[in-house]
């Protein structure tokens, strides 16, 4: 079996695999490293979970060792571009970690935080940046940051990139950075489009792929429910409670749906049952974020609720479960999806929602990643738990509660119409005075015309100078 020792890396470097317990390594960084430590461009396609950021990140730190460079002055010497904040992130606590022994300055910069203190903290520059596009071009256009330094350039999760819109950033920072580069690209997938960007960007590069294009996981298990779209939430609140059991541990469960209004409705309805959640997505902030990941990477939320997009950074081991609550209209994206859980050799369970509507996704999902479901029943009392009338007495999703009756007060009109008789006159006035009843109605008459002369404007109404 492969070592990290056989691969022709530093000592540095393997004395900082060594402190994190790592020998072996995975088939994408066994295939991937050679080639990038002799300095050719590379494609790589393998799954989230399999060690694609050690498979660049690890040759890529001794390469710069060996160059031996000075720090460029506002620039970097090694570009990684993430589509996310929190991906950003973790490559970034990874690059920290891999060059720990080798001297090498490591900084991140992403959007949602201050702009200051990243135009302060890039001023001296530093050797290798993990940047989000969004950020890195505000601070180019800001004149305090340049890419005429940049040795290596990295694209994580490059079909995530274009999914999300930044293919002119792209474009933009490929016209920044010095021709005469290392281009690595990093992708779970491989459509057509990257295809294009790499025939484009790089030079001949080596193809690494560790699994069949858009191909599911094979130690997931995946499982399917058939459920109407109002009685998802009612099937998750018995599994998350335990009222349904499901196969594997429950431990960390993270659930997707597919707008960021979906993940807040979720943690609200869940937090009602008594089940504490987190939800996150683009509308949070940087720290709400953060603090969301935090909870449940130390388990104390374990359930998190997320968008496609804020999801693809999140690379914590002991995810149990992946519950899709509601199934992307992207086959691609499930692939990324259920790629949170099974990570660093562990085994996972996938779960899909399935409802009427959403069939032919169920459909393109299958066809596209070859994903093979194995179907669950839904609990014996489920429709008359969701119809209100089982053991759990709440309101079907989507519909309010039944109010509870409340009796008349006595003299009250009753329901359909006001009350034949007339009311009692009330003490100390005479009866209809002024209030435009009986034979004193007049008196609300008159009023009722004052108001309206007042609203055409006489009688000094507000339309008068």
């Amino acid at each position: 079996m492969t070592q990290f020792t056989d691969l022709g890396l530093s000592q540095p470097v393997l004395q900082a695999l060594d402190l994190k317990g790592y020998d072996t390594p995975t088939p994408i960084q066994a295939q991937a490293i050679p080639p990038v430590l002799e300095g050719r461009d590379l494609l790589g396609i393998a799954q989230t979970g399999t060690g694609k950021t050690a498979a660049f990140m690890l040759p890529s730190i001794d390469n710069l060792r060996e160059a031996d460079n000075q720090t460029p002055f506002k620039s970097c010497r090694m570009l990684v571009l993430a589509p996310t904040r929190e991906l950003a992130g973790q490559i970034a606590e990874n690059a920290k970690e891999y060059g720990a022994l080798a001297g090498l300055k490591v900084h991140s910069i992403v959007g949602g935080t201050s702009v200051n203190k990243d135009r302060n903290k890039l001023h001296r520059g530093t050797d290798i940046l993990v940047a989000t596009p969004g950020r890195l071009l505000d601070l180019i256009d800001q004149k305090a940051f340049r890419l005429d330094g940049v040795e290596i350039l990295v694209l994580d999760e490059a079909d995530q990139m274009l999914d999300l819109g930044f293919i002119h950033a792209l474009r933009k920072i490929s016209q920044l950075v010095p021709d005469e580069r290392q281009t690595l690209f990093f992708s779970a997938t491989m459509p057509t489009a990257i295809k294009e960007l790499v025939g484009k960007y790089c030079r001949n590069p080596v193809t690494v792929s560790v699994t069949p294009e858009s191909t599911t996981a094979e130690r997931i298990d995946q499982y399917l429910f058939m459920v109407q779209q109002d009685e998802k939430q009612s099937l998750l609140e018995m599994i998350l409670s335990g009222r349904h059991p499901i196969p594997g541990k429950i431990e960390r469960v993270l659930i997707f749906a597919r707008t960021k209004h979906g993940c807040d409705r979720v943690v609200k309805k869940l937090a009602q049952v008594g089940i504490a959640a987190n939800a996150i997505h683009g509308n949070k902030s940087q720290p709400q974020r953060q603090r969301a990941l935090d909870e449940f990477k130390r388990a104390k939320t374990p359930v998190l609720i997320a968008t496609d997009v804020a999801a693809r950074g999140i690379d914590i081991p002991g995810v149990s479960h992946v519950i899709n609550y509601e199934l992307p209209n992207v086959p691609e994206q499930y692939v990324h999806r259920i790629g949170r859980t099974a990570r660093a050799g562990a085994d996972g369970v996938a779960i899909a929602f399935c409802a009427e509507d959403e069939r032919a996704y169920l459909k393109d999902i299958r066809k596209t990643t070859d994903a093979e479901f194995e179907r669950l029943d839904l609990p014996e009392n489920f429709r008359a738990v969701v119809e209100g009338v089982g053991p759990t007495k709440r309101a079907p999703p989507g519909q309010r509660a039944p109010r509870a009756k409340v009796q008349p007060r006595p003299g009250a009109a009753p329901k359909g119409g006001r009350p034949k008789q007339k009311h009692p006159a009330r003490k100390g006035r005479p009866q209809g005075a002024g209030n435009g009843g009986g034979q004193g109605g007049s008196g609300g008459g008159q009023r009722r015309g004052n108001r309206n002369r007042r609203r055409s404007g006489g009688g000094g109404g507000r339309n008068n100078p």
